[in-house]
């Protein structure tokens, strides 16, 4: 098969921790080949079919110079086998006009994972709000007002924005109030921007466990990202602690459940994030901690997603 991988630029990846990376190294091993591009080098003339600038690559199997790649050339995404969208956050404009354009590529007779339809249809603040089931006391709104009374009911919350990653933007409010003026003002922008409002957890002391789910199934181990010192976030970007762990029943339970719904809807990879036993995002853009959970479990997280794409090939 004839893989191409639509991300973020290579050069620019950190091979011993990257899931993207893992991917592509797995789908070698097995004799797919690769090509990569960004999302920029993507598009479109009437008359013809979407098309992109790739690049060949083979992976050296060296931390050092770890690829080699060809000439720049053009190629129609619907002559690949399968194409993979994992481009990082944010969803932006550009973001959110790729995905057309994959769309596009779809109807042209391309594969793409995960679907561009579902992409747009699942944000990853948002997507939680489909399973009230499995989530805490959540708001979301633009007025200050309404944060005000959700923070004199549960004393304790977190204020997020609806397009962050890695943790940016997000605060903690204790019962005293502080600063919760100041960071609606910053958050909310006067009305214009939307904000995402969640009772703490104080579970998060134990991590936050990304689950991902893979064809629908969870694998069998989360990766906890335990917040340090005095940092409320455990985002590894915000420097949390990684730590693989069995899931818990309650686990199993929320990956079930929510990994027969994305499944139907073409998202072949999802990562979840659950504080004790409440989902707090839904990620599907470029979920991430295949190698973090391979090098302190065995679990091979990449084999596992490169035969749930292989098995969704087979399917027409």
């Amino acid at each position: 098969m004839n893989l191409l991988i639509v991300a973020d630029p290579i050069e620019q990846f950190k091979i011993y921790k990257d899931t993207t990376f893992a991917m592509m190294r797995e789908a070698q091993r097995r004799g797919h080949r690769l090509a990569v591009c960004e999302p920029r080098h993507i598009h479109w003339l009437r008359g013809g079919r979407v098309t992109a600038r790739v690049r060949d690559i083979t992976l050296t199997g060296h931390a050092e110079n770890w690829f080699t790649a060809g000439e720049l050339r053009l190629a129609a995404l619907a002559d690949f086998g399968a194409v993979l969208m994992r481009k990082d956050p944010p969803f932006d404009s550009e973001y959110f006009y790729a995905t057309h354009l994959l769309e596009q590529a779809e109807r042209e007779g391309a594969r793409v994972f995960n679907k561009p339809r579902a992409l747009r249809d699942h944000p990853e603040k948002l997507a939680i709000l489909e399973f009230p089931q499995f989530i805490g006391p959540t708001l979301v709104t633009r007025d200050a007002q309404d944060i005000r009374r959700f923070h004199e009911e549960h004393h304790d919350i977190i204020l997020k924005p609806l397009d962050g990653m890695g943790g940016m933007g997000i605060f903690r409010v204790g019962p005293d109030g502080m600063n919760l003026g100041s960071i609606i003002e910053t958050l909310n922008r006067e009305g214009s921007q939307s904000v995402m409002v969640q009772k703490f957890l104080p579970e998060i002391a134990e991590g936050d466990k990304r689950i991902l789910v893979i064809g629908g199934a969870p694998v069998p181990y989360c990766l906890a990202r335990i917040p340090q010192g005095s940092e409320v976030r455990g985002n590894l970007a915000a420097g949390g602690l990684g730590v693989a762990r069995p899931l818990t029943a309650r686990d199993q339970e929320i990956g079930a459940a929510l990994g027969s719904v994305l499944r139907e809807r073409g998202l072949l990879l999802a990562g979840v994030d659950v504080i004790g036993d409440c989902v707090t995002e839904i990620n599907v853009t470029s979920p991430t901690c295949f190698q973090e959970i391979f090098d302190q479990t065995g679990c091979d997280v990449a084999a596992l997603f490169i035969d749930a794409l292989e098995s969704a090939l087979s399917t027409p």
